[in-house]
């Protein structure tokens, strides 16, 4: 049986994981981020805000950051989202990831709202919107799903 989530039903609830539980667990098991300069905003129960701040070595020709480093930033926001939903599950593994491009972001900093969607026992979905700079308009949109291992959301 899967328990749906919505934005509404999740507001309010702590997260299962903090911002420096988080960091811990991504220079432990993704060591790469650090490299990339990630920076964990905010986690909520469900909900991420990440960024990268710009940089010459994200950029693509034509000056804008490239399709990889949004959809790796969207991947380890969403991973924060569920993370706050479920906890200190480092198992949990992306099992899918659909990006649509919308805008160039430009050259600087690009940042990742995640959201999921729908938590289920085995499988969580959500969303993540990819903005550049301080741009209210969405650069890239991403829709995604994490397989959870053994299917025991909130086990370490």
């Amino acid at each position: 049986m899967s328990v749906s989530h919505s934005q509404s039903a999740t507001k309010g609830k702590a997260p299962h994981i903090t911002v420096a539980a988080f960091e811990a667990l991504l220079g432990e098991s993704l060591p790469m981020m650090a490299d990339w300069d990630v920076r964990v905003e905010s986690i909520g129960h469900g909900s991420a805000t990440l960024s990268i701040p710009g940089s010459p070595r994200f950029l693509r020709p034509g000056d804008t950051v490239s399709g990889p480093v949004m959809m790796g930033l969207a991947d380890v926001a969403l991973y924060a989202a569920l993370l706050g939903a479920i906890g200190p599950v480092p198992l949990a593994v992306t099992s899918n990831l659909t990006i649509n491009f919308l805008r160039k972001p430009g050259a600087g900093g690009i940042r990742a709202e995640a959201t999921i969607l729908k938590l289920g026992r085995r499988l969580a979905t959500g969303e993540v919107r990819i903005y550049g700079g301080d741009s209210a308009e969405m650069a890239a949109h991403v829709i995604s799903s994490y397989a959870i291992p053994d299917g025991k959301p909130g086990t370490a």
